[in-house]
């Protein structure tokens, strides 16, 4: 990951990309995202856990990753940032495919979580797609889909 931190900061300085992130920030530095990769992919969590470049065509077009929201190793959350140039070509639903797939027949995974705002209406496809399940949340903010 140290290696493509370049591609993935021009990924992450564009609003576009990061409208339905839940912060929003797209005026990340070098620094920002380091130290975000750092605490992600080594605070607590075994091998095989953490964020992942995505790559298409040899390209880096994104990361995707599990993520331990839930501070229960066995519940993960599912998610992803795309170059919006990549965005309606299948690239999501294959991620998170592939995701699921390692979480369950790898990772060992109960259930994985998938959180998205209301206009996010890719990753809601997405996830109806691929038979998450919505969750009632109250004073909803975003929405949570299931997959067990």
């Amino acid at each position: 990951m140290p290696s493509d931190i370049n591609v993935l900061l021009s990924v992450y300085s564009k609003e576009e990309n990061m409208k339905y992130i839940s912060s929003g920030k797209y005026d990340w530095t070098v620094e920002d995202l380091k130290g975000k990769y750092e605490k992600v992919n080594t605070d607590g969590y075994p091998q095989g856990y953490g964020i992942f470049s995505v790559v298409a065509d040899g390209k880096i077009i994104g990361e995707a990753g599990l993520f331990n929201s839930f501070e229960n190793k066995k519940i993960l959350e599912l998610g992803y940032i795309l170059d919006n140039k990549y965005w309606n070509r299948g690239y999501g639903t294959e991620i998170c495919e592939g995701l699921l797939n390692y979480g369950f027949n790898v990772l060992g995974l109960e259930k994985i979580i998938a959180r998205m705002y209301p206009e996010n209406i890719g990753s809601i496809r997405i996830c109806e797609k691929l038979n998450f399940v919505k969750v009632d949340v109250a004073n909803v903010v975003y929405y949570q889909y299931e997959i067990i």
